[in-house]
């Protein structure tokens, strides 16, 4: 029996982002689950960082590149990319944050949703 990926499951969309994030050695990946959070706009927030606004970007195509693979879906609204310090990839049910470093310690994007559940860290 073949399973086939259904891009309205976010919870498999969240994990094949934070592959795309891994692969270009995004670091300290939070996974904040918004669903029962009654403000949120998502259901999942994926934030990470890296050192170099090319290590952001890299990280940004990988991730585009592991969900289009999957799905064949683009992200429906995407920002940030021509200065690099901050993107965001946003596929509705999950949007993905990526900063450098000394950006994201800045906005501490984390605290913002305090309520949310952390369901993946990775050092």
């Amino acid at each position: 029996m073949v399973l086939k990926k259904r891009k309205d499951d976010p919870g498999l969309i969240q994990d094949i982002a934070v592959q795309g994030i891994i692969e270009k050695k995004g670091q300290e990946i939070v996974c904040l689950d918004l669903r029962n959070v009654n403000t949120s706009v998502a259901d999942y927030f994926i934030v990470c960082h890296a050192e170099s606004g090319t290590q952001v970007r890299a990280i940004a195509d990988s991730v585009e590149e592991e969900i289009y693979k999957a799905f064949r879906e683009d992200p429906w609204q995407k920002e940030g990319v021509e200065n690099s310090e901050w993107i965001i990839l946003d596929y509705v049910t999950v949007v993905v944050h990526i900063f450098k470093k000394e950006k994201r310690y800045f906005y501490g994007i984390e605290e913002l949703w305090g309520d949310a559940e952390v369901i993946y860290q990775s050092a």
